[in-house]
């Protein structure tokens, strides 16, 4: 689908909106994701590390003392 900015007057703020909504769409990270191609393995290690450090950093949040 694609992605529409109105410029009125001031084309560095249009954009600047256009590169938030391409952001919010996650263009740039699927870009990334498919520049080359990873094993299934090799996702499937990144996906398990990506969890433990979510997981880390949940625990770290929630035992914070304040």
């Amino acid at each position: 689908m694609a992605t529409k900015v109105t410029v009125r007057g001031n084309l560095d703020q249009a954009l600047r909106k256009f590169k938030q909504k391409v952001a919010r769409d996650g263009v740039p990270s699927e870009c990334r994701k498919r520049e080359a191609y990873d094993k299934p393995g090799v996702r499937r290690r990144a996906a398990k590390k990506e969890g433990i450090k979510n997981s880390q950093k949940r625990n770290r949040a929630n035992n914070r003392d304040y």
